[in-house]
C-alpha cells in the first residue's frame, strides 16, 4: 500500500507548476474491507455486466451518434432513459431548453433512501457523445453505470433506513460545440440549483469510466503527475476534487478502497482547476464554479483510452466487470454516508 496525501505550493516563488496544482492520494494496491463488506454478490456483478452492456449496445449501436448532429437521436437517448426509471417504478421529469432550433432536457430522477435524508447527492453524467462517434466511453459508459446504480439503490428501498437521497441527473450537452458555452446543460442545472438553494451535500460526475489498459506505460497523466508515483497500468478509477471538496473526496476515497476489486486513486487540485485545464473538461466543473462540492469519477479519459472522441471508441472497447465494480463503490459509498464531508 502506497498512500500519500499533501499539498504542493508556494505563495513566495513561482517554483513552477507542480508547486501550485496538485494535493493527491493514491492507493496502487487495494486494501481488504476489515469490515468483510463487499456490496454485491459475484452473482449480482455478473448480472449487472450484462445490463451495463446492454445499456451500452442500445446507446451505441440501436441509437449511435448522439451529438447536436443528430437531435433526433438526443431524443431517443433521453426516452430511454426515462422509461428505465419508469420501469424500475420510479418517476422522472425533463427539463428543457431550447438550443438553436430544437429541444434538449436534463433527465432527472430521485432516490430516498429513508423518509428525512439527511445528506443530498447529485450523480450526474452526460448522455451526448461528440460529433461523429457513438460514444462508448465517452460517454455511454457513465449512462449505463449511472442507471444501474441507480436500480441497485432503488433494491434497498423498504429496507435499512438511510439518511440519504440520491438525485439521478443525465445531462444532454456537454461536448462541443454546447462544452463552456451558456447552452452547456451541467452549467444550466449549477446555476438554476444555486438560484434555487438546492442543497447538494456533493455532485459526483461519472465521465468515461470503462476503458482500461493493462500494459506497463499504457496509462499516461497531464504535467507534473507523470513525475509522481501514479500507477503505470490503466487499471484504476480516478476521484478528481478541488481543494472545497477535498472531504467528499476522501470520503469517496475511504468508501470505494472497500472494494478490493476496485484500484482508486484520488487528486485534489488547487484553483478550481484552472492552472490544470484537463481536469475541469466535464459536468462537475460548473459545480466547482457555483460553490459546490463536486467531483469527477472517471477512468482518465484521454490519457488512457486511445479512441478518446474518435469513431472507434465503440462498445467491444469497453471493460464491463470494471464499470460492474464502480456500480458496487458507489452503492457502498451512498449506503456508508456518515457526518460533514
Amino acid at each position: 500500500m502506497i498512500e500519500t496525501d499533501r499539498i504542493v505550493g508556494s505563495r513566495f516563488a513561482l517554483l513552477g507548476l507542480a508547486l501550485l496544482v496538485v494535493c493527491f492520494g493514491i492507493s496502487c494496491k487495494q486494501e481488504q474491507s476489515k469490515s468483510g463488506e463487499e456490496g454485491m454478490e459475484s452473482s449480482e456483478v455478473e448480472k449487472t455486466v450484462e445490463r451495463l452492456r446492454e445499456h451500452v449496445k442500445h446507446l451505441t449501436v440501436t441509437i449511435g451518434e448522439r451529438s447536436v448532429g443528430v437531435p433526433e437521436n438526443l431524443e431517443k437517448t433521453a426516452s430511454y432513459i426515462e422509461s428505465f426509471y419508469r420501469d424500475l417504478g420510479l418517476t422522472s421529469q425533463r427539463e428543457s431548453y431550447t438550443y438553436n432550433n430544437f429541444t434538449v432536457a436534463n433527465i432527472v430522477a430521485n432516490i430516498d433512501l429513508g423518509r428525512n435524508p439527511i445528506k443530498h447527492y447529485l450523480l450526474g453524467a452526460h448522455y451526448d457523445s461528440v460529433w461523429g462517434t457513438v460514444g462508448a466511453d465517452d460517454n455511454a459508459s457513465a449512462i449505463a453505470v449511472q442507471l444501474e446504480t441507480a436500480r441497485e439503490l432503488k433494491s434497498l428501498l423498504g429496507g435499512k433506513e438511510l439518511a440519504v437521497g440520491v438525485k439521478f441527473v443525465s445531462f444532454p450537452l456537454e461536448e462541443p460545440p454546447a462544452f463552456g458555452t451558456r447552452h452547456m446543460a451541467s452549467k444550466i442545472y449549477a446555476k438554476k440549483a444555486k438560484r434555487e438553494n438546492e442543497q447538494i451535500d456533493g455532485m459526483l460526475c461519472l465521465e468515461m469510466v470503462g476503458y482500461t489498459c493493462h500494459q506497463e506505460g499504457c496509462q499516461d497523466y497531464p504535467f507534473p503527475l507523470m513525475f509522481m508515483d501514479y500507477p503505470k497500468e490503466g487499471n484504476f478509477i480516478g476521484i478528481v476534487g478541488n481543494l472545497k471538496s477535498k472531504g467528499l473526496t476522501n470520503s469517496l476515497y475511504k468508501a470505494f478502497r472497500k472494494n478490493r476489486d476496485l484500484p482508486v486513486v484520488k487528486l485534489t487540485v488547487l484553483f478550481g482547476g484552472w492552472l490544470l485545464p484537463s481536469v475541469r473538461l466535464s459536468d462537475h466543473a460548473p459545480f466547482w464554479d457555483q460553490g459546490y462540492r463536486a467531483v469527477m469519477i472517471t477512468d482518465s479519459a484521454f490519457y488512457r483510452n486511445p479512441h478518446y472522441h474518435l469513431p472507434s471508441d465503440t462498445m467491444e472497447k469497453l471493460d464491463y466487470k470494471f464499470m460492474a465494480e464502480l456500480v458496487k463503490s458507489l452503492v457502498m459509498f451512498f449506503t456508508e454516508v456518515r457526518g460533514k464531508h
